[in-house]
């Protein structure tokens, strides 16, 4: 029989709030992090803005002696992971051997440490070779990652990435979920991270023409899913990580229980690098087949976090295959896009949607969407424009899309 798998632990690296209750008030009350970049001088970009975390010291979880070794990714990372077994009241310090062995990770990120790499080739070819680290070809290797928060905190079990683009942490979280349902192991530490904000980076994405150019004097109107004066997606940052058990364990140790993961499916169009098939049927059958999994039939949904990059093609599309996986009860079901408010974090924005969905079940209150303007046709059904929305959400269903025709949803219940 399968296990049933819940979340018991949230943690928060985010651009509108660093630390869980921070990010979700921020979220709850449609309040942007989208901010002009600070970590360079973006000033001969086109692209001038970004959701860029602020305020965060890397140094409290990575050692200054290892800063120059490792990416941006591992500190935020790290952070994330440190304050969802705090609140999942599990003290890694505190545990034996044996029971560290029964703790697994699985990182879902999409560019990983690129923008590491980015700064070793930098230094390399400005003549600053004795500056370049040690550990380029280990921390540039994506793998290494989830290493680092296995070593930060002792865990011996599983220690995997899931790189599938915009989908990688729903998928980590997914595979995560399967481990314990299977009963291969009781307990995940599970989520996202990305930090692609780097100048050569930001130059790849606006060669693509996939980001916003029009609001760098007014950062927070950046960011504009389902509008129709959209005009590309906001680059991100960010790390949203989760503590996932069996349920019956987490019951045991009278450890406070956000939701339980009832349904994951994943799929692909096979179609294209970059661009979504016009007709939105893979990213509606992958929610068909994780509801059915659930056994939660479509007019039982609540809530849909949606993938809302503020692309023109993504918007559109996604909308549709709404309309196909719901048929009518589409124009009943509520949704947002949290990149209105966070930009893209690319690999970690269904870790970021799916935090936001959880407190959301958790405080009977469904965040915004913000910056939709200018209504689009095309885009007609129900994004919680007009603010946060008191709402009981029993059940939920965050979606997400990616580059490559991938396609993943995760169905969520309250507990």
């Amino acid at each position: 029989m399968a296990r049933r798998v819940v979340v018991t632990g949230i943690g928060a690296v985010s651009p509108n709030g660093v630390g869980r209750e921070k990010f979700w008030q921020a979220t709850r009350d449609g309040v942007s992090g989208v901010r002009r970049i600070s970590r360079f001088d973006p000033s001969r970009h086109a692209v001038q803005v970004a959701g860029e975390v602020v305020d965060f010291d890397e140094f409290r979880y990575v050692e200054p002696k290892d800063r120059p070794h490792v990416s941006r990714a591992v500190p935020m990372a790290v952070a994330a992971v440190a304050e969802a077994l705090r609140d999942a009241g599990i003290d890694p310090g505190a545990m034996t051997r044996d029971k560290l062995r029964g703790i697994g990770v699985i990182v879902g990120s999409g560019g990983g440490s690129q923008a590491f790499t980015e700064e070793q080739y930098r230094l390399y070819y400005t003549g600053h070779q004795k500056q370049c680290s040690v550990y380029t070809i280990p921390t540039g290797t994506i793998g290494t990652l989830a290493s680092e928060v296995s070593m930060r905190f002792g865990f011996r079990g599983m220690s995997h990435i899931v790189s599938t683009g915009c989908t990688s942490s729903t998928d980590a979280i997914g595979y995560a979920y399967r481990n314990i349902q299977a009963g291969v192991i009781s307990t995940m530490i599970s989520g996202g991270v990305d930090a692609p904000i780097a100048p050569l980076i930001l130059r790849g994405f606006i060669l693509m023409r996939i980001l916003t150019t029009s609001w760098n004097a007014e950062p927070e109107r950046a960011s504009r899913p389902f509008s129709r004066d959209r005009d590309g997606f906001v680059l991100g940052e960010g790390a949203w990580f989760f503590v996932l058990e069996d349920r019956e364990r987490a019951l045991a140790r009278g450890a406070h229980i956000y939701g339980e993961i009832v349904g994951y499916a994943s799929t692909c169009e096979a179609f294209h690098r970059v661009r979504l098939e016009e007709c939105g049927e893979e990213p509606a059958r992958t929610i068909h087949m994780a509801l059915q999994e659930a056994g939660v039939p479509p007019n039982a949904v609540q809530y849909i976090n949606y993938h809302g990059t503020a692309t023109e093609l993504n918007d559109r599309i996604e909308t549709r295959a709404i309309k196909l996986a719901f048929d009518g009860h589409a124009y009943r079901l509520a949704g947002s896009s949290v990149k209105s408010l966070i930009g893209h974090p690319q690999g970690a924005c269904g870790a970021a949607g799916i935090a936001a969905t959880l407190m959301a079940m958790r405080d009977g209150v469904a965040p915004p969407t913000k910056n939709v303007e200018t209504p689009d046709p095309e885009c007609d059904l129900d994004y919680i424009a007009e603010g946060p929305r008191k709402m009981g959400i029993e059940y939920a269903v965050a979606n997400c899309i990616a580059f490559g025709s991938k396609n993943s949803a995760i169905v969520l219940c309250r507990s």
